[in-house]
């Protein structure tokens, strides 16, 4: 623990009594939909027909999973003590601050916020991908641009922002409203799963020999179960929502780690079944040289008739509005938590009088992401893939700060396998950045993402040197204080 001055133990007080905190209201149910939800978005249902079969196989792209899932929960873990011992708002923000400072919060903080608001967007685009599908030529009118290959219509424009305005509304209201919707969403999301699976299992074509060959051709197994696992930080992304929200809990935070792993193991069981529901049904082959607008559509289609195609809609629909909301949730309170450390302006650090609501950086959130649709989805693809490499950077952060809050607790219960967990994970965070930076990876970035990422380096460059000055002026135990809530609070880290 640090130890203060009288002086400055006496201003550390002050501000600390100033300090605005957020209402302690999520419970446990309400936190783990939070990220069942947001790791269950849109690309659990689209991808399979585009990525995981195409790519891998559907074999490979279960053991990738698999191995996917394993690896995070590790990271998990790390999260989970991260959690315990530092129940505040901003995650993986506050963490890079405790094991490595000031600027290694602003990098990580300044990645993450660009990540969840992309998801943001990614998730209201899938809503066109959506409506396209069961309601081909509805929200198709008004024709604007192309970009990238992208048709960009007012109608859907129309659609997407309402969306968008939708549960910017509902996370104004507060995280209570906002978890109570996440909740019903989640639900609704995992019924249809079972519904669309039972339906493709028990489908009187379904048969193992559809999933042959079990490994994509043309590629080694190796490289098809690479493919799967270099992506995982993107899909599981969302456990780490739960982190950003930890302020707001109203039970333990040691019940966090369970919530997390529980999220991630059942997400992971069920992109496998869904990718092998699409497969079994006809050859996968065959199905994917039919060229079908929508793969997992056409199968509920093919074996529930046009109950499959309601049934799948409802799904979806469920999966992109838990990945909106979740991600409304951890953006605001990744910005609040940034703002009240003096990062970013004061406003984002305000609470609304009732509602108890970071609500201007719910506004601020929902402004960034109202941009969206007029970029097209294939532009937002490239920023997205960029993005993950923001997510891993996080994952990394944290699980070295883990790694040396164990370290340097070594009396702590459990301390030394702690250690090993935050090992592992600080490895998956490493593995999983060179496969997505390193030429002739599997799951290798493209360029348009490179040139992404490096303008939005310079934007945070730019913007940490605006308040450099401000933030080199502040003393450690006054960032303690903010990010932490308390001065003495451990952290790994000595400032020159």
């Amino acid at each position: 623990m640090n130890s203060l001055l009288p002086e400055q133990a006496a201003d550390c007080a002050v501000l600390e009594e100033e300090r605005i905190v957020l209402k302690k209201s999520l419970s446990p149910f309400q936190v783990w939909t939070l990220a069942l939800g947001c790791i269950l978005g849109w690309g659990c249902f689209v991808l399979p027909g585009i990525r995981f079969l195409p790519q891998a196989g559907p074999i490979a792209a279960c053991i990738g999973f698999i191995l996917g899932a394993g690896l995070l929960a590790f990271i998990a873990l790390s999260y989970g003590k991260m959690i315990e011992y530092y129940p505040v708002a901003g995650g993986e923000f506050a963490y890079a601050y405790a094991g490595f400072g000031p600027t290694a919060a602003f990098i990580c903080g300044w990645a993450l916020a660009l990540g969840y608001t992309c998801i943001i967007a990614l998730n209201a685009t899938a809503i066109a991908l959506l409506t396209r599908f069961l309601l081909p030529g509805v929200f198709e009118w008004g024709y604007m641009y192309t970009i990238a290959g992208w048709n960009v219509y007012a109608g859907e424009l129309m659609l997407l922002s309402g969306a968008v305005l939708l549960f910017g509304l509902i996370n104004y209201r507060g995280v209570s409203f906002a978890g109570g919707a996440q909740a019903i969403l989640a639900l609704v999301l995992v019924t249809g799963v079972v519904v669309f699976c039972c339906g493709s299992f028990f489908a009187p074509t379904a048969h193992l020999d559809n999933l042959r060959p079990f490994f994509a051709q043309d590629v080694s197994p190796l490289g098809a179960v690479a493919a799967v696992v270099a992506i995982a930080p993107w899909l599981y992304v969302g456990f780490d929502t739960i982190p950003q929200a930890a302020e707001e809990f109203d039970f333990p935070p040691n019940k966090s780690t369970f919530l997390m792993v529980a999220a991630i193991l059942l997400g992971g069981g069920i992109y496998a079944l869904v990718t092998l529901g699409v497969g079994i049904v006809i050859p996968y082959p065959e199905l994917l040289a039919a060229n079908h607008v929508w793969a997992t559509g056409y199968v509920a289609r093919f074996t529930l008739g046009s109950v499959g195609s309601i049934i799948l809609a409802l799904t979806v629909l469920a999966a992109i509005l838990t990945g909106i909301n979740g991600f409304y949730i951890a953006t605001s309170r990744l910005l609040f938590g940034m703002a009240r450390a003096k990062f970013l302006p004061e406003c984002f650090n305000r609470v609304h009088p009732k509602h108890h609501s970071p609500h201007c950086a719910v506004v601020f959130t929902m402004v960034v992401a109202l941009t969206a649709p007029w970029f097209g989805r294939e532009a937002l693809n490239w920023v997205v893939d960029m993005s993950a490499i923001g997510t891993v950077i996080a994952y990394g952060f944290t699980a070295m700060t883990a790694y040396r809050f164990m370290a340097a607790h070594p009396t702590l219960p459990g301390s030394g396998r702690d250690k090993v967990y935050a090992v592992i994970g600080v490895c998956t965070s490493l593995l999983c950045l060179g496969l997505l930076t390193i030429p002739g990876s599997p799951a290798a970035i493209a360029i348009e993402s490179w040139y992404a990422l490096l303008v939005w380096c310079g934007l945070g460059a730019i913007f940490y040197m605006i308040r450099r000055a401000d933030l080199k002026s502040m003393k450690t135990e006054e960032f303690s204080t903010l990010i932490l809530g308390k001065a003495d609070m451990p952290i790994f880290f000595k400032r020159k």
